[in-house]
């Protein structure tokens, strides 16, 4: 009877992530440009859920710092854009601010080849770096969070001061165009919004494959209990810079995706407060399930959106009631409702074989006694 229920679950779960993707492959016949384009950015920020919740639910790491690796992605895309739109020359922003020359670093950006890799790569090498140093002195828990934090203000501030070569708080903004197509036109919107579905589902892959594979078993035995796990025999901290870099990177790709589809990016985007929503994406959706983060980032966004058009002066209540509510009553968040569905739908299941089970028993007892 297990089997039986596993294999209806597996089979439901199959047909709820079909669904799912028909529905967004079949979004721009049903939704304006302007949603789509709302849609596109929300499940941008889905990839960087992803990533997040492959840290803090399936290994115990919970980082306030993601914003950073999201806006390293951002800058790394919005760098290259920004020369196209430049046709190569110095931007409009380092004319304002005195500069005669492009700087050494914005060199390289002029080409997609470079650019785009250095999206994920600059926040992989990001989190290598503070990872090596970390894990490998078992900063963990609390400390971790706090470090991250801290990672987040040195890097706001070192963008916002060097306004000649970031933008400053303003950003980097006023690009036109992507590999020669125009922005503004819907055909390079839908484009853009179908690289955006394929690289939700092809990050999601990614993340299923890693969880369920005797990686993913070691970083949930991490998370349970990572003394146990090195009195094993293994190196806890290995595994813990390899779901950090994963990690950042999807959060780089995020970041670039980002980009493409809002047409800015800031300091204020990498700040703690980004940050934290992010975190709460993953909370709402339900820590540990993937499947969870992903709807808890389009959910809350979609909220955020909504209640600001609707109650412009009042939203920010709605959403905070909104997340302390699942925090009270879903503490496992909207995964967790699901799950105790499906488990209490089970139970029926069960139930009702075991009677049909007694009766089929039953019955030929009691024409025996009949005769």
């Amino acid at each position: 009877m297990l089997i039986n229920s596993n294999f209806v679950s597996g089979k439901s779960r199959v047909l709820l992530y079909s669904a799912a993707a028909a529905l967004l492959l079949c979004a721009p016949l049903y939704l304006s440009d302007f949603r789509l384009n709302l849609l596109a950015k929300f499940l941008a920020f889905a990839i960087v859920a992803l990533g997040l919740d492959l840290l803090w639910g399936y290994t115990g790491i919970l980082s306030l710092g993601h914003g950073v690796f999201f806006g390293l992605g951002a800058y790394a895309m919005a760098m290259y854009v920004k020369l196209e739109a430049s046709g190569g020359k110095l931007p409009d922003f380092m004319e304002w601010s005195g500069l005669s020359k492009l700087p050494w670093f914005w060199e390289p950006f002029k080409w997609a080849w470079f650019a785009i890799p250095m999206g994920i790569l600059l926040p992989v090498a990001m989190a290598l770096f503070l990872g090596f140093f970390t894990f490998r002195n078992r900063i963990r828990g609390v400390y971790f969070t706090i470090l991250t934090q801290a990672l987040v203000l040195i890097t706001v501030t070192l963008f916002v001061g060097q306004q000649a070569y970031t933008g400053g708080t303003n950003g980097l903004t006023g690009y036109r165009t992507v590999f020669g197509y125009s922005l503004a036109s819907p055909e390079t919107k839908h484009m853009l919004y179908f690289a955006t579905v394929a690289m939700l589902a092809g990050a999601f892959l990614l993340c299923r494959f890693l969880v369920t594979s005797r990686f993913g078993k070691v970083l949930k035995a991490i998370r349970d209990g990572e003394n146990r796990v090195r009195f094993l025999g293994y190196n806890p901290a290995a595994y813990q810079m390899v779901a950090f870099a994963v990690s950042a990177g999807l959060a780089g790709l995020s970041g670039m995706l980002f980009v493409l589809h809002v047409g800015i990016i800031s300091p204020s985007m990498m700040s703690i407060v980004p940050s934290i929503e992010m975190v709460l994406w993953v909370a709402v959706g339900g820590r540990g399930t993937l499947a969870g983060a992903v709807f808890g980032a389009v959910f809350m966004n979609t909220a955020k959106s909504l209640f600001s058009e609707n109650y412009p002066e009042v939203w920010l209540y709605f959403v905070g009631g909104l997340f302390v509510a699942v925090v009270i009553f879903l503490p496992r968040g909207a995964a967790g409702l699901f799950s105790g569905m499906s488990g209490l739908a089970a139970k029926f299941r069960l139930r009702a074989a075991g009677k049909n089970a007694l009766t089929l028993k039953g019955g030929p007892q009691r024409k025996e006694e009949g005769a």
